[in-house]
């Protein structure tokens, strides 16, 4: 270990979206706002300052759903078609505002961005986000962690290790698919952690984890370099713990960066600015109002009278931030270095705070990698799995029960509003690992793929996403009505499977709206 060590790490994940029955589907948004503003920024960023030879490590992991939707080619084409109205609103924009010069400016810079994110996409990637990070996997800049298949919260399945062992060997199986080899770490979602899951690791050859800050640090025994240093658990493999400190700053819009009134607003935009008739043409479905990505205001006071944004001052400032950030990392480890501690700090973050919610995000990342480069000695950039390789030898515990967010554990999923999910979860595990054991011996194709398709549902039933839509009331409705539907057609077709037939016609259309997964290995339901 260097005298400091720090690992970035970018958690990408979002639910499974799609919807092939409908033209246009809202929800389908969420991808195509994330690919825009928060993966094809970071791929660009990374991919110029490996050209330039700058030496730098992050960390990412990328969900199965998420990947399973960026591979998937009516979602590409949708895509496309989604960027292809924006340039077009960015147009009538530059027309609409030709006579204010500022607005005119930021006009012509939306309609830039999109177009090259579109030339980015399409030429440059040839449509291939997941094959770009597994190139720069492959060259050495970031190390890509395995997550469960559909990102259930796996202290909520504690009494079903079936369930589990199914979210973390099906999750490391579509990272085998998507990325080659085997993964060496693993996003817990939530960073929820409870006893067992060490063993369900070892398993699947799972080698680290992170978790909250609580999670390791009240451990048993307790670390001794509390959460600067990993330790492993009882089963074998590594955790590292979350440094709240270093996180709140680049996080949080209260007290941390985004909320600098220089830097871009994120709920002002021009899709509740502009009349009906304005946006028809270019929003789908039409009437509804929703989120273009044309935002011309900063973030200025919490009022809704905004100054206009500036995006030359935004990204000065974002580079300031980034100076700001190393200093205090730096003076971090310089602090435990006084104490006789190596140590390793480790900020983990969702993703899409990087472009989605926090625009000037990548130009952040990218100032601070660059600082971090030209003074490696004092602070090194690593990733969980370099530290481990150089440093095999850490203290064995056995961590708390924890997750990040509200609470520190499990009361988001188990909200009031949320928690009638968890009762029909656990009877529909159950029901599968009874059909499992039924028809553990069957080599019947039809069979064998009406299973695959009942653990797809069940596992779509799963993801952390619906409890957490729900209890944020984010999108209730739509998160209510997955979870039901999902948990209706496994219960047909679980009915079915009971008597060792498969309605061939439903089981089509199943596969039709959820195709992930092809080869899905339901015996780890046994």
């Amino acid at each position: 270990m260097a005298s400091g060590s720090l690992a970035f790490i970018l958690h990408a994940h979002l639910p499974f979206v799609r919807h092939p029955e409908h033209e246009n589907f809202l929800e389908e948004d969420w991808l195509f706002e994330a690919i825009s503003e928060t993966y094809l920024p970071l791929l660009r960023m990374m991919r110029g300052l490996a050209d330039e030879g700058v030496d730098f490590r992050l960390t990412f992991s990328l969900t199965p759903t998420l990947c399973a939707m960026l591979r998937d080619e009516l979602l590409q084409a949708r895509y496309l078609r989604h960027l292809e109205r924006l340039i077009g609103l960015a147009t009538q924009e530059i027309e609409r505002n030709r006579n204010d010069p500022q607005l005119a400016a930021l006009s012509r810079f939306y309609a830039q961005f999109f177009a090259e994110a579109r030339e980015f996409f399409e030429t440059t990637l040839r449509r291939d986000i997941v094959g770009a990070f597994r190139e720069l996997q492959d060259a050495g800049f970031i190390e890509i962690m395995a997550s469960a298949a559909t990102h259930g919260f796996l202290p909520l399945l504690e009494n079903f290790p079936a369930a589990q062992r199914a979210q973390i060997r099906i999750g490391c199986d579509s990272y085998r698919e998507m990325f080659g080899g085997e993964a060496r770490g693993f996003w817990l979602p939530e960073c929820g952690y409870c006893d067992g899951l060490d063993l369900l690791l070892q398993e699947a050859n799972v080698r680290w984890s992170v978790l909250d800050t609580h999670g390791l640090l009240f451990a048993q025994p307790r670390p001794l370099h509390a959460i600067y240093a990993p330790c492993y658990t009882p089963a074998g493999p590594a955790v590292f713990a979350r440094d709240r400190k270093s996180n709140r700053e680049v996080w949080s819009s209260e007290s941390g960066y985004p909320g600098d009134p220089v830097y871009r607003d994120f709920y002002r935009d021009v899709g509740f600015d502009r009349s009906d008739d304005e946006l028809r043409p270019f929003l789908h479905p039409p009437g509804v109002r929703k989120f273009t990505g044309l935002k011309y205001h900063r973030v200025s006071e919490r009022t809704d009278e905004k100054e206009l944004y500036h995006p030359a001052w935004a990204l000065a400032v974002a580079d300031e931030h980034a100076e700001d950030f190393f200093a205090r990392c730096l003076a971090c480890s310089r602090e435990l270095r006084a104490l006789h501690l190596e140590s390793i700090i480790v900020s983990p973050f969702d993703a899409e705070l990087f472009g989605h919610w926090w625009f000037e995000g990548p130009r952040f990342l990218e100032s601070f990698l660059r600082r971090a480069a030209h003074q490696p000695e004092e602070l090194q950039l690593t990733t969980p799995a370099e530290l481990l390789a150089a440093h095999p030898t850490q203290q064995v515990v056995r961590p708390n029960p924890s997750s990040w967010g509200e609470n520190g554990f499990s009361s988001v999923w188990l909200d009031e509003q949320a928690a009638w999910i968890y009762p029909l979860l656990h009877a529909a595990t159950r029901r599968m690992i009874e059909l499992a054991r039924q028809h553990r011996a069957t080599n019947d194709p039809a069979i064998e793929r009406g299973l695959r398709q009942a653990a797809r549902e069940l596992l779509l039933a799963q993801a952390s996403d619906w409890a957490f839509l729900i209890k944020t009331r984010s999108a209730p409705d739509y998160a209510q009505q997955r979870t039901q539907d999902h948990l209706t057609r496994f219960q047909r077709l679980a009915a079915t499977l009971a008597n060792s037939r498969v309605d061939r016609e439903f089981l089509g259309e199943c596969e039709e709206r959820a195709n992930l997964f092809p080869n899905l290995n339901w015996r780890y339901y046994l």
